[in-house]
């Protein structure tokens, strides 16, 4: 169907007052459609202009679509002079054609606007080039520059997000690349595209005998009272990294290249990434936006009741600005993390953010449509004179008259709607902006009120704003911080974490905002002082919590490995970005996963096995994803891994799943160089030396301290050889190393090892040959007769090295966990069992005929207590348990994870537990003596 025949699906109320000769003369005669071009005309002088002007061209050109391709064809052959009046022409034509499309109900908002913002592309550089390309036919500029001469437009608001109104000004940013232009030609250049520049937005702007273009605004350009209007490239990102603002943070949200040379303004727009979207979350960016809509509204009259009669749809409440600035915030705060939400659309926006789940799905699709309907009735408005006003009429004519161009008949009851419409946006938007107000501070005991008044002397007060963000939220957290079961505790842990602080507002500002996490924090701090003092650490841990999934379920080692290898890649291919940013970038996600593991068995979400199991996850997928990085960084100089490549085996804990919340990670790694002596490279390494070096990389890697903390501590002493021996083994030699010189720790410690990263060409297949040759190892090894006699002179040696660490001990000593697991570990080594887990081990003994089940099961058992408690008191403290320092949260959570209903309950079923446990594996060590002596 034909546009001419689709206009008419929704035509227009007729003003039969107003008969229009020129239609009759045209040969329009299809009677819906002049209805709806009388009744345009009738509602807006402007657009009876139009047609009165343009009706011969409007006949003829009913039956095309691509308007503003149609009427701008040929223009770039138009001399500067010839192409402005050529310009207006198509505006003209363009607009009466969107006019039509709009009121005719054919065309939805985005084709609406679209159309206009493509005109408005197409002007912009239509006219930077013509007028650059006439600075360089005067000799002003090098005939080898840059496309456009290097000049670049960008569109920035409306016009950034192809959602200009039908009478828009269109606000530009014009830059130039200043590294097109050797030194010599820098001034005359910068001197040549300012002049080019003031002509262009002449062209496009000025308001001739044929009308004008479109208002053109250069003003958002960096520091515009002082700058000319065409600055360069490195000027601007300098002024940004140095002095950009919130406001101008936001406006690059829906920035774009519109005219020019585009592949400039991508570069720019990549370097400026940082500068827009902030690696934490940034709540602090919702006061600034908060601030900036009431300056808006003192400025223009705009508080007080709603009135329909003369409000303002743009800036008004309820308005157009309140739905913009709610989206463009949301993104500000989140977008930095997640690319996903850089939309530079309104509705898109909107959408994205209900996807990632920033905003409730009904309060985007609310939203959307509140700004739709905002949208085109601000159209109307502008049609009618086109007029740059976003006002309704004064008069009731008036408001009848944009009621009908809406198609209502009934004018009072739509004004009803808009009135409610808008009164629904303000309660929306304004809940974000300015949630309610804070409760009065609780009463404290004089020793609290001392605590609390010495925090102002803490570093993340000092600023004004500062203490400006944290006075709203100090009734609340004082509230819940003194609702805790035991109220000293948690003030003395929350002042311990406040202190360690080196900044707040954006801290503040996010609880300001999710008045949730004041609940977690005073739950962390009334019970888990070492959780606490890793909040003091890395704050930026808790936006985690708002990133949409640190509730839901567990994504696994798989999962978490691609959201890392996301980060890094990101971290990588960033403008600014490179090996230690990716450094950087897998510690903050690991430390965010490691809270969200801790908060979680905290809450008691998860148990004790299920922690040991995700803290493993984490640690897998931080090897695994770092280790192939590490590799491309070193391959870079010294040439690709020789042979096969290499793999980093998991051991202790690691190996066996089951880690806590201050573990370290045991590994070795193992390279089959295949016969390859040295490395390819610009620096080539003999393959022994490659690898030692890649591994002490990867060793720097997971355990140098940078700006973002830690990753992990990494202990390399299971290495064929301990200390002694070299930090990556040959394939060969550790099959030699293990098959005829190994000890039988280093056997038992091989029970729990596992492949966990790779690099190289080969490495998958090389990782399945490891577990080949470990489980051979077991079961040819395992067969020895000085297994067990090692086994109870090992055990003997720990326990005179190190007793038991205080009465709340867990793991070292005899009937504890390490006591528990030596004996599992033996078990796989006799029975040449691939587990690794320690329950698992334990249940290879029986069918072996190495334990009795019951046995097995009792200490399966014991090891889950102590598990349990090992686990939960990591979580508490790095320090030994201490119930007194720990205090009643710390112990509560403690009798929770233990299932035991007091200390004295505990203690007892500890040293029942490791009664019983360690005399089973005397009796199985005395057993295994005697049958050797009877022997």
């Amino acid at each position: 169907m034909d546009f001419a025949a689709r206009i008419t699906r929704l035509p227009l109320a007729a003003d039969p007052a107003r008969g229009l000769s020129a239609l009759q003369a045209s040969g329009i005669a299809e009677p819906r459609l002049g209805d709806l071009i009388r009744g345009a005309a009738g509602c807006s002088p402007y657009l009876a202009g139009l047609v009165e002007r343009e009706a011969d061209w409007l006949a003829e050109a009913l039956a095309h679509e691509d308007v503003v391709a149609r009427e701008t064809a040929g223009f770039e052959a138009l001399a500067a002079d010839a192409l402005g009046p050529a310009l207006r022409r198509a505006k003209r034509r363009v607009a009466l054609w969107v006019a039509l499309a709009d009121l005719g109900g054919v065309w939805r908002l985005e084709q609406v606007t679209g159309a206009l913002t493509e005109l408005a592309d197409r002007a912009t550089d239509l006219a930077l080039r013509a007028h650059v390309a006439a600075e360089g036919a005067r000799g002003k500029l090098p005939a080898n520059a840059a496309d456009a001469g290097g000049i670049v437009a960008l569109a920035m608001g409306k016009m950034g997000a192809a959602e200009l109104n039908y009478s828009s000004d269109i606000d530009l940013i014009v830059l130039y690349d200043d590294s097109a232009y050797a030194p010599d030609d820098q001034h005359e250049a910068r001197a040549s595209l300012i002049r080019a520049t003031r002509k262009a937005a002449a062209t496009i702007s000025d308001n001739t005998d044929q009308g004008y273009v479109f208002r053109t605004d250069l003003r958002l350009r960096p520091d515009a009272a002082v700058t000319p209007v065409c600055i360069s490239i490195s000027a601007a990102l300098a002024y940004y990294e140095a002095e950009g603002r919130t406001w101008e943070r936001s406006a690059y949200i829906k920035a774009r290249p519109c005219g020019g040379d585009l592949a400039a303004g991508a570069r720019f727009l990549r370097e400026l990434r940082p500068f827009v979207w902030r690696r934490h979350l940034d709540f602090a960016a919702i006061r600034d936006a908060h601030d900036m809509r009431l300056r808006i509204r003192d400025h223009k009259g705009l508080h007080g009741r709603i009135e329909l009669p003369g409000h303002d749809m743009k800036l008004g409440q309820g308005g157009i600005r309140e739905i913009e600035f709610f989206t463009q915030t949301r993104q500000l705060i989140a977008g930095g993390r997640d690319p996903d939400l850089r939309a530079r659309g309104t509705v898109e926006g909107l959408a994205r953010l209900a996807e990632k789940g920033w905003v409730p799905p009904e309060v985007a699709q609310e939203l959307t449509a509140h700004y739709r309907e905002h949208r085109e009735i601000e159209h109307r408005i502008q049609m009618v004179n086109d007029a740059q006003s976003h006002s309704l009429p004064n008069s009731a004519e008036g408001l009848d008259t944009i009621a009908r161009m809406m198609g209502e008949g009934d004018t009072a009851a739509w004004s009803a709607r808009l009135a409610g419409r808008l009164a629904r946006v303000e309660a929306l938007t304004g809940a974000f902006f300015a949630p309610g107000e804070s409760r009065a501070r609780p009463a404290l005991s004089p020793e609290a009120q001392a605590l609390v008044e010495g925090w102002r002397s803490y570093p993340a007060l000092r600023s004004a704003r500062g203490r400006e963000v944290f006075a709203r939220i100090e009734p609340d957290l004082l509230t819940r911080l003194t609702a805790a079961a035991h109220v000293e505790e948690a003030l003395a842990r929350f002042d311990a974490f406040l202190a360690g602080l080196p900044a707040g507002v954006q801290l503040f500002s996010l609880f300001e905002a999710n008045p949730q996490l004041i609940d977690l924090i005073a739950d962390i701090c009334g019970t888990a002082p070492r959780l606490a003092a890793y909040l003091a650490r890395h704050p930026e841990v808790l936006d985690g919590v708002l990133a949409g999934s640190f509730f839901s379920a567990w994504p696994g080692a798989a999962g978490l490995r691609r959201q890392l290898d996301q980060v890094l890649e990101q971290a990588l291919g960033a403008p600014n970005g490179g090996y230690e940013q990716a450094l950087d970038a897998a510690r903050r996600w690991a430390h965010e996963a490691q809270f969200r593991v801790g908060v979680h068995h905290l809450r008691n979400l998860i148990g004790a096995e299920e922690a040991g199991g995700q803290y493993a996850d984490v640690a897998d997928a931080a090897v695994a994803g770092l280790f192939p990085v590490v590799a491309a960084e070193f391959a870079r100089r010294h040439g690709p891994p020789p042979g096969r490549g290499a793999v980093a085996l998991g051991m202790g804990s690691l190996g066996a799943r089951q880690l806590n919340a201050s573990s370290d990670l045991d590994l070795i790694v193992i390279y089959d160089a295949a016969g390859q002596e040295t490395s390819e490279g610009p620096k080539p390494l003999a393959t022994r030396a490659y690898y030692a070096r890649l591994t002490q990389a990867m060793i720097t890697a997971l355990s140098a301290p940078t700006s973002a903390g830690r990753l992990y501590e990494v202990d390399m002493r299971l290495r064929p050889s301990g200390r002694q021996g070299p930090v990556a083994t040959a394939l060969q030699g550790f099959r030699d190393y293990q098959m005829a010189e190994a000890w039988t720790w280093e056997h038992l410690a091989l029970t729990r090892a596992r492949a966990i990263g790779t690099c190289g060409p080969d490495a998958p297949a090389l990782a399945d040959e490891v577990e080949a040759l470990r489980v051979e190892v077991l079961q040819t090894r395992g067969t020895d007769p000085r297994v067990m006699p090692d086994l109870a002179g090992m055990r003997a040696r720990i326990f005179a090295a190190k007793p038991p660490d205080g009465a709340w001990e867990a793991k070292i000593g005899r009937g504890r966990l390490q006591d528990i697991e030596l004996l599992a570990q033996s078990m796989a080594l006799r029975a040449g069992s691939p587990a690794r887990g320690a329950q698992a081990q334990l249940r290879s003994g029986p069918r072996a005929g190495l334990i009795g089940r019951a046995e097995a099961e009792s200490l399966a058992s014991a090891r889950r207590f102590l598990w349990n408690l090992q686990c939960a008191g990591r979580l508490l403290t790095e320090k030994p348990l201490d119930m007194d320092s720990l205090g009643k949260g710390g112990q509560a959570f403690l009798l929770r994870e233990t299932g035991t209903g007091s200390l004295e309950e505990l203690a007892q079923r500890l040293a029942e537990t490791v009664r019983t446990a360690g005399a089973i594996i005397d009796g199985v060590l005395a057993g295994i003596q005697a049958g050797a002596q009877a022997q």
